[in-house]
C-alpha cells in the first residue's frame, strides 16, 4: 500500500504522466477505410535507420532485436531533462480522419500527433515487457496538409522501443504503405464471470485489430479496444448468447463462434449495508513503528477496514494470509476472527488487502486468475472477510484481474465488498490497466480509494499540473476518475493519517475536508473548481488506522464525522 511496512519507502516520481498530458480518457476508432487509404508514415518500420525521423538529443538509434516486424526497430533512451522524443512530419489531406498507431515495448512510451488543425491527440502506456499496440485517431483541419507524429519516453525511465508506426488514411502525397486488411474473426471466446445483471467475456487477440465489437443475440451491444468486456443490464437467471468481431480501419471481421452465459439469481452490487458516505482505513498486520492495534481497537469512524496484507504463494495468482501474532503482542487467530465478527455486528466491513508496496501477486492468465479467486474466497470463508482490496503497486493485467474478480464475485455473491487503492499514476488515463480493471468490474465495485501521496506532481482533468499536498491536487485528480467512467459513489480520497504514514503527500485533515466539500458541494475549492458537483462521492481512506492512533486519532476524529455528514 501505501507505505508498506517492511521495507523503506520507495518514492515514485512519475511526475509524469504530466506529459503531453494528453492522456486522453477514451480512444475512438476510425470508420471504415476507403480504397485509397494508405500508411502515410515514411520508414514506418525503421528498416532504413532513422531516415525521415528526428530524435531529440541524439536519443534514438535502431536495433535489430527485439523487433515487432521486419528486421529493425527504434530504441530511444531518455536522459537528464530529455524525454527521447522522436518525430516525423507526415503529409495529410485536409478534413480527413487518420488512425495513428505504433507497437511499443520497454519503458514508458507515448504516441501522439500535433499540428492537426483540430484537436491534437496522444496516448501512452506504462513500461511493458512485451510488444503492445498504442492507437488513437485524429481529424485534420480545413487547411492542414501536414502533421507531426511523435513518440517519446519519460524522464528517469528506461529506454523504450517503437516499431511499425502507421498513419492510415487518405494519401497526403507521401504515403507508400498498403492499407490494412480486414482482420480475422476472434477465437477463444469464453465467459469469464457472471453476476445477476452482467456477463463478462474474454477472447484471444487478433493480429491487426484495433478494436472489437461485442454482440448479444446478433445485436451489437458494446465496442472495446481490449480483449475482454462486460455486458451489463441483463436479467437475473437468464441465458444469453454472445459473439465478438474484430475491427480496424479496413472494416469488421466475421463473427466469432457463439458462447452462452447465464446470469446468477443473487442480486449483484458490492457494498452491502455500507453508508452512502464511508471512511476506509488500512489496519497493519505488522509492527513498523505505528501503534500496534488489535482489530477491536480500530476507531469507530472507520466503515471499511482493510487488513494489510495477504501474501503471494508459490502458486501463480494464489494468496494466503498469516496473522503476525508475535509482532502484534500475542494477538491470536481466534481473537482476530472474533474481532472481525464484532466489527461486522457493529455495521462495519472487513476486507483483506492484496498487494502493498512490496506485493508481488501476479494474475496474468486464466489459471492464475482462477487461483486468485479461489484463494481469496478461501480466506473469506476462513476468517469471515467481507471481500477484497486490490492494492497492487507493481502493475496488473486488466483482462485476467477482471476475470479473477468476476469469478470471486460469482462465488461470494452480491454482498462482496470490492475496493481498490491504486497509485495516482495508475488512474491518469482509462488506458491504464488499473483504470481499465476498475471500469471492467464497475457493476461489482464498491470504491476506488486512490493514494494521493508518494507521487510528485501529476496531471489534473483540466490538463494542468498540480503538486501533491494541496486541495487542488486532490480535486483535480479525483475529477479524472469522476469524469472517466466511475460513479461518484465509487470514488474516495486516500491520504496518510500522519506525516509518518507516508514519505510525502500528507495534508492536514482540514485540507481533506475542503476537498470533499469542493467535490460534493462546490465550496472550499482552491484554484481548481470542478464543472459540476458530485454529492454521491463515497468518502475518504487513510493509511493507516495504526498511524492514526499514533497521532491521537486526529485524522479519523476530523475526517470521519465530516464524511458522514456529507449530503
Amino acid at each position: 500500500m501505501p507505505i508498506l511496512s517492511r521495507k523503506p519507502v520507495r518514492f515514485r516520481t512519475a511526475a509524469a504522466v504530466v506529459a503531453t498530458a494528453a492522456v486522453t480518457l477514451a480512444l475512438g476508432l476510425a470508420g471504415p477505410a476507403s480504397a485509397a487509404d494508405v500508411n502515410n508514415a515514411k520508414n514506418a518500420g525503421f528498416e532504413s535507420g532513422l531516415s525521415s525521423w528526428t530524435c531529440s538529443a541524439s536519443s534514438g538509434t535502431t536495433v535489430s532485436a527485439p523487433v515487432h516486424g521486419g528486421s529493425a526497430a527504434l530504441r530511444a533512451t531518455p536522459a537528464g531533462q530529455d524525454n527521447a522524443r522522436c518525430s516525423q512530419t507526415v503529409a495529410v489531406k485536409p478534413n480527413s480522419t487518420y488512425t495513428l498507431s505504433a507497437w511499443v515495448q520497454g519503458g514508458y512510451a507515448y504516441l501522439g500527433a500535433t499540428g492537426t488543425g483540430t484537436t491534437d491527440v496522444s496516448t501512452w502506456t506504462p513500461d511493458s515487457a512485451s510488444w503492445k499496440q498504442l492507437s488513437t485517431t485524429f481529424t485534420t483541419g480545413a487547411s492542414t496538409t501536414s502533421v507531426t507524429v511523435y513518440t517519446h519516453g519519460w524522464y528517469g525511465q528506461p529506454a523504450y522501443l517503437v516499431d511499425d508506426v502507421s498513419v492510415y488514411g487518405p494519401d497526403g502525397g507521401g504515403g507508400s504503405g498498403p492499407a490494412p486488411t480486414v482482420p480475422g474473426a476472434p477465437g477463444g471466446l469464453s465467459v469469464s464471470g457472471t453476476t445477476s445483471s452482467s456477463v463478462s467475456l474474454a477472447w484471444n487477440a487478433v493480429s491487426g485489430a484495433t478494436g472489437y465489437n461485442v454482440y448479444r443475440a446478433g445485436t451489437k451491444v458494446t465496442a472495446v479496444t481490449g480483449t475482454s468486456a462486460t455486458v451489463t443490464g441483463l436479467a437475473a437467471s437468464t441465458s444469453y448468447s454472445f459473439q465478438v468481431t474484430a475491427v480496424n480501419s479496413a472494416g469488421e471481421s466475421g463473427k466469432s463462434g457463439a458462447v452462452a452465459g447465464t446470469t446468477t439469481a443473487t442480486p449483484g452490487g458490492g457494498g452491502g449495508a455500507l453508508p452512502k458516505h464511508a471512511v476506509t482505513g488500512y489496519w497493519q498486520n505488522f509492527n513498523n513503528g505505528a501503534t500496534v492495534q488489535k482489530l477491536s481497537a480500530v476507531q469507530s469512524q472507520y466503515d471499511i477496514i482493510a487488513v494489510a496484507f495477504a501474501d503471494a504463494t508459490t502458486t501463480p495468482g494464489a494468496v494466503t494470509f498469516s496473522l503476525d501474532s508475535a509482532g502484534l503482542g500475542g494477538y491470536t487467530v481466534d481473537q482476530f476472527k472474533a474481532d472481525i465478527r464484532a466489527k461486522q455486528a457493529a455495521g462495519k466491513k472487513v476486507v483483506v488487502s492484496v498487494g502493498g508496496q512490496n506485493g508481488t501477486v501476479s494474475v496474468s492468465d486464466t489459471a492464475s486468475a482462477a487461483n486468485f479467486a479461489n484463494s481469496v474466497y478461501a480466506l473469506m470463508q476462513t476468517y469471515g472477510f467481507d471481500g477484497v482490496d486490490i492494492d497492487l503497486e507493481n502493475g496488473l493485467n486488466p483482462t485476467y484481474m477482471s476475470q479473477a474478480l468476476r469469478s470471486l464475485a460469482a462465488k461470494a455473491g452480491g454482498s462482496l465488498v470490492l475496493t481498490m487503492a491504486p497509485q495516482t499514476i495508475d488512474m491518469q488515463s482509462t488506458s491504464n490497466g488499473y483504470f481499465q480493471t476498475a471500469l471492467n468490474v464497475k457493476d461489482i465495485l464498491t470504491v476506488v480509494n486512490m493514494q494521493y501521496y508518494n507521487s510528485g506532481s501529476m496531471l489534473g482533468c483540466d490538463g494542468k499540473v498540480y503538486s501533491q499536498g494541496s486541495v487542488d491536487f486532490l480535486t483535480a485528480l479525483a475529477c479524472i476518475q469522476l469524469e472517466g467512467g466511475l460513479a461518484p459513489s465509487q470514488v474516495g480520497l486516500g491520504l496518510p493519517a500522519s506525516p509518518s504514514g507516508a514519505g510525502s503527500g500528507y495534508v492536514p485533515p482540514s485540507v481533506v475536508n475542503n476537498a470533499l466539500d469542493c467535490l460534493t458541494k462546490g465550496s472550499s475549492c482552491g484554484s481548481f473548481k470542478p464543472s459540476r458537483t458530485y454529492p454521491d462521492l463515497r468518502g475518504a481512506m487513510t493509511w493507516s488506522t495504526n498511524w492514526d492512533a499514533a497521532a491521537g486519532n486526529a485524522w479519523s476524529g476530523a475526517v470521519g464525522p465530516h464524511v458522514h455528514g456529507l449530503p
